[in-house]
């Protein structure tokens, strides 16, 4: 697309606290808070976790706890959920909790809403109980939210407290043009799951953008797409920590789901064609390489997407590589920064 382009590219991480094999979740807490940290040193500026439930390799399944965790252990990076999936919860207490994290982190804090259950259907049973069979509507919770996180709810009959009067930013979350619709119309910013579905991403951001309506909390459209990065010194090297990342798409595709496990030297012994293909679907966009290759594949996707600011996931295996690839990748986004233009 050619447009004008800002020459203030953000970006940002999300976390699963993934546990890789040999590791606790415990152990994976600590490790965001490394990973944070050196974020909020490199630049980065926002650090998300994302709700799961019922996958073994994924600890990420409290986020309101761990955005406590990471924001009481850094200064200045944002720190929020990408995201809290709306239908497990009652509106009030999300406003609750968030609430109280941004009455503790003033101006830190961002609230990411999904419309799926992030998880399996028999999980999503145990979550909600008797309201498993709930009509759920996403725009009214969203604006039921806005309503507590309002001052004008005062004399209100239920109040968030705390929340009541925060400035809380709210995102809408998605992986398909359903999202982009409702995050167009109530007038918010728009973070697209492009790290795992790929298929809808460029026309969810076009709906987005076409269908945007201006409101008090966003005036122009503001898109933020979610990326798989694995970064090295060469792209061999990440090519070879990258096999991590396809051996736990792989579990995703045949069910049969892993603890993130080390790297391989090659994947040709431990998938099929057809479990290649669905991986590598999935993976579209993934940015694997060393500096230079992820520099000119970025800044190709920047020009074909037009986005304002891209979110980084990085499933490695080894700690020191994991916080390497995400020292690489901000310094790759500062030179983009700095160089391009429209």
């Amino acid at each position: 697309m050619s447009t004008e382009r800002s020459l203030d590219i953000k970006y940002s991480v999300l976390d699963l606290a993934t546990v890789t094999q040999g590791s606790t979740p415990g152990q994976s807490f600590k490790k965001s808070l490394d990973v944070a940290q050196q974020a909020e040193k490199l630049g980065y500026t926002r650090y998300w976790f994302a709700e799961h439930h019922n996958m073994i390799s994924v600890a990420s399944s409290a986020p309101p706890i761990l955005i406590g965790y990471i924001a009481g252990g850094t200064k200045t990076i944002r720190v929020g959920s990408g995201g809290v999936m709306l239908p497990n919860h009652a509106p009030l207490i999300v406003a609750e909790q968030f609430g109280t994290l941004a009455s503790l982190y003033p101006g830190r804090i961002d609230l990411g809403l999904g419309r799926a259950p992030g998880t399996d259907q028999t999980t999503a049973y145990a979550i909600r109980g008797e309201n498993f069979n709930a009509a759920h509507n996403f725009p009214r919770d969203i604006v039921k939210l806005q309503t507590f996180f309002s001052e004008e709810n005062a004399t209100a009959k239920v109040r968030a407290i705390p929340g009541e009067g925060l400035d809380i930013p709210i995102w809408v979350l998605g992986s398909s043009t359903d999202s982009a619709k409702v995050a167009a119309a109530m007038g918010l910013p728009y973070a697209f799951a492009s790290h795992f579905a790929p298929t809808y991403f460029m026309e969810a951001i076009n709906i987005y953008r076409d269908n945007f309506q201006p409101s008090e909390y966003l005036q122009s459209p503001y898109v933020m797409a979610c990326v798989n990065v694995v970064a090295a010194d060469t792209d061999k090297e990440a090519e070879r920590l990258a096999t991590s990342l396809k051996q736990l798409f792989m579990g995703i595709v045949t069910g049969k789901r892993q603890l993130l496990p080390p790297p391989v030297s090659s994947m040709d012994d431990i998938w099929n064609v057809f479990e290649e293909e669905a991986v590598m679907q999935m993976l579209a966009y993934a940015f694997v390489g060393g500096p230079e290759k992820i520099k000119a594949e970025m800044n190709a996707f920047l020009e074909q997407t037009g986005v304002d600011e891209v979110m980084a996931t990085s499933h490695i295996f080894e700690h020191s590589s994991r916080l390497y690839s995400y020292k690489l990748f901000g310094e790759v986004m500062k030179s983009l920064s700095r160089s391009l233009v429209g």
